[in-house]
């Protein structure tokens, strides 16, 4: 009866293992262009409150590193709905068919909430031990609240990044030599009544005073939108591939 019992906890024991190891996903691509991640669901000892999607390019493999390009969304795709970060930016382009030679991550904002740089670091933190990416070559963009985000995120940890672009958003201008050496192109609509044209032109000056060698687009006639000709244009990516740390 004891040899019985012990065999049963043993196999229960087996079957608990072999559950978990199931259930804990990896980061790998998938048939989907672009992979849903749930850091909940991969049995993860962490407070890290972000999901996001992934998309890998289509000659991936492990043997080398990989660029990352990393999309902060505007406020209107916060949630817990991943399909609404397919609305706009290079995941859109994506979802429509281009095809990239990076690593692309893009996180969701929860709902109410405000970029948080803490997190956001977290998240790059899981990435770098868990993807193959080349740490000389990661690139920041985003658009709007996420223009802020890029801006906010850029000139707190400005060694994290090879290059970075801001579209209509704004930051501390008190900061921006924190930047000096760090490649910037910043884009804004002239018309734009949602994040005034002056946010941008305020870091652009700053960055300029401190000697750094920033461009930036100004689309004469585009309102708030200033995010869909720019991520439909080659020369962004080209020019972000075109940058080592």
């Amino acid at each position: 009866m004891t040899r019985y019992v012990i065999n049963v906890k043993i196999i229960l024991s087996l079957l608990f293992l072999f559950s978990c190891s199931t259930m804990r996903q990896e980061l790998k691509p998938t048939e989907s262009l672009m992979q849903e991640v749930h850091l909940k669901d991969y049995n993860l000892q962490t407070d890290l409150n972000i999901n996001f999607l992934i998309y890998f390019p289509e000659d991936y493999t492990t043997d080398s590193t990989w660029p990352l390009m990393i999309f902060l969304h505007g406020r209107g795709e916060q949630g817990n709905d991943l399909e609404k970060v397919k609305i706009h930016g290079p995941t859109r382009r994506i979802k429509e068919g281009a095809e990239f030679p990076f690593i692309l991550v893009a996180p969701q904002c929860p709902r109410d909430q405000w970029w948080s740089v803490a997190d956001l670091d977290k998240m790059l933190d899981y990435l770098l031990k868990n993807l193959p990416i080349d740490q000389n070559r990661i690139y920041l963009t985003g658009l709007s609240m996420g223009g802020f985000g890029t801006w906010a995120w850029a000139t707190d940890q400005p060694q994290r990044f090879a290059a970075i672009a801001p579209i209509c958003g704004g930051g501390d201008s008190r900061l921006a030599w924190r930047l000096k050496e760090l490649p910037v192109w910043v884009f804004h609509g002239a018309k734009d009544n949602t994040v005034p044209i002056g946010r941008s032109q305020e870091m652009v000056d700053a960055l300029k005073k401190v000697g750094s060698d920033v461009r930036f687009t100004v689309y004469p006639e585009a309102g708030h939108d200033s995010w869909t000709e720019t991520y439909a244009n080659p020369e962004l990516y080209d020019w972000f591939l075109s940058k080592h740390k």
